[in-house]
């Protein structure tokens, strides 16, 4: 199915509120659900382009970074982080959306259009995980691999998640025969009234364990360590955050696995400033180098680049190499270098050089003249605009 903009898949305008996002999805879920619609693939993978299209609109932060890179800025093309329904099963989308429609791991009352649905069970969700990486310019330039050794709960390996001591360690709930729900009925005054809730003996699962795995308690999990290699995209900045789905806590009797955060934290640099995708160096030059011109060298991310300086230059004057900043988180380009000239005066002057400035003091070429001082003025006034 060829990609669509989520706004549409919704059938929402960018103005959207998160409620109208929440109500559009809902009647899409309904609309597609595999209850209402079995054993067609179509309605199946709608169904999860409109999870897709939600998981990234009902987030302030992933919705902001997709109108502003689309697709690739939240990993929707299948590239780093991010949800890509279409490869997630339907448990995972029912677990992870299941309290768009009030049910708990599922989509409660919603699990049985025209009398012949089943209620899918509960899967727990692991909790996510957050790390700080800490970049220096060469890194957000060239992009990078980072390893984390992830203190975290994963699966067992004794009982492979399942939380039971061999392979029948488990047997459907006595109390919801395996739902994972119990309904209610009682008298109102409205009549007879029904509800549903998550079944009290086995919280949802549809199933009970009778001997629990000895390694880990009955869990499924135990506390353990995994390497996870994380691939940082080129013009990150600081306090963005990243996402590895999969990569978080293992969730309890082979559930949905949390996601890895990664907050991106920037080293500061001892000549170059950041501004967002350019770079800022303040060069100070001497006052014969300004007067007479010369070539002086300036420091980039990747080594030393030499700049012509003409003669006359003025102190205010910004010079602008281009593509020598930073890349465009989103792939819009490379920013500037931009180098902000000022010009030193000597504090302390010999009795040789006092005299000799002295005599150039009478020449009117050391006399500042009125467009010089609106032109120098101008610019100085605007860093206070």
């Amino acid at each position: 199915m060829a990609k669509r903009d989520y706004y549409e898949v919704l059938g929402v305008s960018k103005t959207a509120t998160e409620d109208e996002i929440k109500k559009a999805y809902k009647k899409l879920a309904i609309k597609y659900h595999p209850d209402r619609n079995p054993d067609d693939k179509d309605a199946e993978e709608k169904f999860k382009e409109a999870a897709e299209a939600y998981d990234v609109l009902h987030d302030p932060q992933k919705r902001a970074r997709y109108d502003q890179g689309g697709f690739d800025a939240v990993g929707g093309a299948g590239g780093f982080g991010g949800f890509n329904g279409q490869g997630m099963s339907m448990d995972d989308i029912f677990s992870m959306f299941g309290d768009v429609f009030g049910g708990r791991g599922g989509f409660g009352g919603f699990g049985g259009f025209g009398g012949g649905g089943q209620q899918r069970q509960r899967r727990y969700r692991g909790s996510d995980l957050r790390v700080k990486v800490r970049l220096n310019l060469k890194e957000i330039l060239t992009g990078s691999e980072k390893k984390f050794k992830l203190k975290k709960y994963v699966t067992c390996d004794h009982c492979h998640g399942s939380g039971a001591e061999g392979s029948g360690g488990t047997e459907t709930c006595p109390t919801c025969h395996g739902t994972g729900s119990v309904t209610r009925t009682q008298q109102s005054i409205f009549g007879m009234m029904q509800t549903q809730s998550v079944c009290p003996q086995c919280g949802g699962e549809g199933k009970i364990i009778k001997n629990k795995c000895k390694h880990c308690g009955g869990e499924g999990i135990v506390y353990g360590e995994e390497v996870v290699e994380v691939k940082i995209p080129k013009g990150v900045a600081e306090g963005m955050q990243l996402s590895m789905s999969g990569k978080g806590n293992a969730g309890k009797h082979n559930g949905v696995p949390g996601d890895l955060l990664i907050q991106i934290e920037e080293e500061p640099n001892q000549e170059l400033i950041r501004q967002e995708d350019d770079l800022i160096y303040n060069l100070l030059l001497s006052f014969p180098t300004a007067a007479l011109g010369g070539a002086v060298e300036i420091p980039t991310i990747d080594g030393k680049v030499k700049v012509k300086i003409e003669p006359g230059t003025q102190p205010g004057k910004v010079l602008r190499l281009r593509a020598k900043g930073l890349p465009n988180v989103n792939g819009y380009g490379m920013g500037d270098l931009l180098v902000n000239i000022s010009v030193y005066v000597p504090e302390t002057l010999s009795k040789d050089e006092k005299n000799a400035i002295e005599k150039m003091q009478s020449s009117d070429n050391f006399t500042p003249n009125l467009s010089i001082k609106e032109k120098i003025f101008r610019k100085f006034k605007s860093y206070f605009e």
